[in-house]
């Protein structure tokens, strides 16, 4: 899964949706874990990154991560392989 190709991210965790109009904003793990998505990281690859750069268990980034991808698929803004 991955970003779709339209969204538009900035530097500040402005993030675009052109098809629908729509804006939201991310704070700095969420802008991390879109650049990575956007790269076309795997999941868990994307969880080790953040258990290695910050002070947390596994269990709450895996949470926090899923919870962080849904909410990205419920607006629309990911993209799973082999999908549109």
């Amino acid at each position: 899964m991955k970003i779709k190709n339209n969204i538009a991210v900035s530097d500040s965790g402005f993030v675009f949706n052109p098809a629908t109009g729509e804006s939201f904003s991310a704070n700095p793990i969420g802008m991390e874990i879109m650049e990575l998505l956007k790269k076309g990281t795997p999941t868990q690859e994307i969880s080790n990154t953040i258990l290695e750069k910050y002070e947390t268990d596994a269990p709450t980034i895996d949470k926090d991560l899923h919870d962080f991808i849904q909410i990205l698929k419920q607006y629309t803004l990911i993209e799973e392989h082999g999908k549109a």
